[in-house]
């Protein structure tokens, strides 16, 4: 517990990326006895997280920035500039000590009022290519926290560290065992299938075309999380494909875990997206991995980010376009067939966890609204 007590303002939203580094850092400060106030789009995932935290919920209506000049970025611009002043308004009305932003279009309001109202802040970039949000930031912030190495030459600030994502502790409350307990699973080879907190039809249709192969070679349990957009027409290719799937207790299909951490330690090998957070929960897991990069990612950061693990022999690198179920059925057997590969890729991806981050964003937090 902190003998001082202040109060933040956290941001970051949109997809889970954003928004879980952001809560597992309130959730930090919060227990350390600080006021927390979260700043996002009511529209979006953050609003039910932060309000399911506890935390007060400012909202802002700010969309992400369309990629072509017209009309439409006009109209993003009026939003911006209208979502900063409310923003301002905040920080008058609540006067935090500190702003603490993870990037992307809905943290830049609450981060420009920020440099506007001469408020300290902090920011912390997911990604081997940083956003333009935490680029145009980071020459004012007290310091930039980054996920990866490479990811440090694209600031212009004499403060930026090296932290690794914040990952929520719940990730280090349960191990393999009791998570497979938990899912009613046996304590057998394990792969789980995530597209992100978006989901992935390209993923979620491969593994399915892959699942008749699969369970027919191999002993193994598969939990597919198909996001919840997916699900349905998921669900519905699955009774196609694999009819019998009710029948085999090896295989749980899910629109969404909201304790993303239990499927996660239960497993041995992920096939994922390739968002900086999902990696980091698949190194922090110590899981091998098949990483299918979204195709158009802003700056396409996904393929840097599955690059890093590639080249580190912690991950195997499969192209979206080239994602379907006969190949994605070989990338697997890479593991299923050599418990020494396997076991090589588990422990590469364990050597790049940062269990740690947390903890050291949020003293590094403290020490600056301290000074």
């Amino acid at each position: 517990m902190s003998l001082d007590k202040f109060r933040f303002f956290v941001t970051g939203g949109g997809t889970g990326g954003h928004i879980y580094p952001a809560v597992a850092v309130a959730n930090a400060l919060k227990k350390n006895g600080h006021d927390i106030f979260y700043i996002g789009n009511p529209k979006n995932l953050e609003k039910n997280i932060a309000l399911k935290e506890g935390f007060e919920f400012l909202p802002v209506d700010i969309t992400g920035m369309p990629r072509r000049l017209g009309f439409g970025l006009l109209v993003w611009c009026a939003k911006l500039f209208w979502a900063t002043l409310m923003s301002v308004f905040y920080i008058l009305k609540y006067k935090p000590d500190m702003v603490f932003g993870t990037g992307g279009y809905v943290s830049a309001p609450a981060l420009f009022a920020a440099i506007i109202t001469r408020t300290p802040f902090a920011i912390h970039d997911c990604d081997a290519m940083p956003g333009v949000v935490s680029k145009t930031v980071a020459p004012f912030a007290k310091f930039v926290s980054c996920a990866f190495d490479i990811s440090t030459k694209y600031f212009n600030s004499d403060n930026v560290f090296v932290n690794g994502n914040p990952i929520r502790v719940d990730f280090l409350s349960i191990d393999k065992q009791s998570a497979r307990r938990t899912l009613g699973l046996q304590d057998k080879i394990t792969v789980m299938v995530t597209g992100g907190s978006q989901g992935a039809k390209r993923i979620n249709k491969a593994i399915i075309d892959a699942l008749p192969a699969l369970f027919s070679k191999y002993d193994l349990q598969i939990i597919h999380q198909t996001g919840k957009k997916n699900y349905e027409e998921s669900l519905a290719y699955v009774q196609k494909v694999y009819p019998s799937y009710e029948q085999n207790g090896n295989y749980i299909i899910a629109p969404y875990f909201e304790e993303m951490y239990v499927p996660l330690r239960a497993a041995d090998i992920a096939i994922s997206r390739a968002g900086s957070l999902s990696i980091s929960e698949i190194c922090l897991c110590s899981l091998a991995s098949i990483l299918v990069p979204y195709p158009y990612a802003a700056a396409d950061h996904q393929r840097k980010n599955a690059l890093e693990l590639k080249d580190k022999n912690a991950a195997l690198y499969l192209e979206d376009e080239d994602c379907d179920g006969e190949t994605l059925l070989k990338s697997l057997e890479i593991f299923l067939n050599s418990v020494e590969k396997l076991e090589e890729y588990r422990q590469n991806a364990y050597k790049l966890a940062k269990p740690s981050a947390l903890d050291n964003l949020i003293e590094k937090i403290q020490l600056c609204v301290k000074k």
